[in-house]
């Protein structure tokens, strides 16, 4: 990948981050259309390999992905 993406891919990951008490955090709904997934099926297949490599680096799941729910306006 070339400097120059990785650089903008870093700005826009920045612009997307979210605190609650001191910790960030991103929303796949938000980072899937920045990675240029259309379809959410598409993205979250992805989701679940990093999962499966975050298992195989010995890393607990939990510490890196949280199942939560946005609640949209009515």
């Amino acid at each position: 990948m070339e400097k120059g993406l990785i650089t903008q891919l870093h700005k826009s990951f920045e612009d997307y981050v979210h605190q609650e008490d001191g910790v960030e955090y991103w929303l796949a709904r938000e980072l899937q259309l920045l990675l240029g997934y259309d379809k959410w099926d598409n993205f979250k297949n992805v989701i679940e390999k990093a999962k499966i490599a975050c298992t195989n680096a010995k890393q607990n799941i939990e510490d890196h992905f949280a199942d939560v729910g946005k609640t949209i306006e009515m």
